[in-house]
């Protein structure tokens, strides 16, 4: 199969021919539909997560075709159209025995784990219960975009969140995750106040429902969102993963305020130091949100077929397998709005 490969961190990758995947006992072999780029295959690529091993392909959000199943396997067969989390959960672990797949203790990760979906084919393990099927209604490549960002926003906005009509909702960062927020948010009668450094960003968070938005280079984030909320944020979501977005998140909160860190802080922001004095004092609450389990799908699946969310509206650039080697390497810049996906393998 031909499959996008790095062979060093931060060295540019190749498009290689490599040997066809065969399943595991427990798990299933996709043919590749649609797969998302994402800012977290660039963290991956550059070395910043230590379960990849080398040489590599990346990809983590992936729609496709069952093609060939383990022995293990029951409940799903050939030609099974399937998305799946990042984040499969091993089902054996206390997490797992609670529900909580996404912060498994033994959690299989295609694209960091395991070889991922910049591939014709990709293996997956624990399929059984980490599979989610597809309705026949949605298309492969709005599947591929629901595999990490905006799955991830969802749990983030509603599970951990608990975002609620009428509250006010700041999200830092308007790249996939913080527009996918914002999305959310806004359908859930939220009222979204979006910030970032971009005009063309924050255009297009308005365009999705932002009710303000804040340019982060122009004024102060914080005095900001605390004179347009006549106090402050009820829910604030760090989206981008930064130091000073992760403090702002925090800083522009109302008292007993929830933020939610969805961004992932690597490398000099890994441990950022947070504002604890006005934790203390107002009561603040701070969650992490990884991902979500595949049972929690129907709910976001639910809201996408009643059309109170489209998330083809996220989509931006379709892309061959070879184009996405210049995709990868310049998720640096932060260029475009919206998600980038490969729809073309041959």
């Amino acid at each position: 199969m031909k499959a996008v490969v790095y062979e060093q961190f931060g060295m540019r990758p190749e498009l290689q021919t490599v040997p066809d995947p065969v399943p595991a006992a427990d798990g299933v072999v996709l043919r590749v539909e649609a797969s998302g780029v994402c800012r977290s295959d660039w963290h991956g690529w550059m070395g910043h997560d230590p379960d990849i091993a080398l040489p590599h392909v990346p990809g983590h959000e992936i729609a496709g075709t069952v093609v060939a199943v383990g022995a293990g396997i029951t409940r799903w067969r050939e030609g099974d159209r399937v998305t799946l989390p990042f984040v499969s959960g091993c089902g054996r672990c206390p997490e797992c025995q609670a529900g909580q797949q996404q912060v498994c203790r033994a959690q299989f990760q295609p694209g960091f784990t395991a070889w991922g979906s910049f591939a014709q084919f990709v293996a997956l393990r624990y399929a059984e219960h980490n599979l989610v099927r597809l309705p026949e209604n949605l298309d492969f490549v709005t599947a591929a975009s629901l595999g990490c960002r905006f799955a991830t926003s969802f749990r983030a906005v509603v599970q951990q969140g608990r975002a609620r009509g009428g509250e006010w909702v700041a999200v830092h960062g308007c790249g996939g995750v913080g527009l996918s927020a914002v999305m959310i948010a806004h359908a859930l009668g939220a009222r979204v106040i979006a910030v970032d450094i971009g005009a063309d960003k924050l255009e297009r968070a308005a365009e999705l429902g932002a009710e303000f938005v804040v340019n982060s280079r122009e004024v102060d984030v914080v005095t900001a969102i605390r004179e347009v909320t006549g106090g402050g944020a009820h829910l604030s979501l760090d989206a981008l993963g930064h130091a000073q977005t992760c403090a702002d998140s925090i800083l522009c909160l109302r008292t007993q305020g929830r933020h939610v860190q969805v961004g992932l802080l690597v490398a000099e922001h890994g441990r950022p130091p947070l504002p604890m004095d006005a934790v203390i004092a107002r009561e603040l609450v701070i969650y992490g949100s990884h991902g979500m389990a595949a049972h929690a799908y129907p709910d976001m699946l639910g809201m996408i077929e009643s059309g109170q969310l489209r998330p083809e509206r996220l989509i931006g650039r379709r892309l061959t397998l070879g184009e996405s080697v210049d995709a990868l390497t310049g998720m640096d810049t932060f260029s475009g709005t919206g998600v980038q996906v490969i729809d073309r393998f041959n």
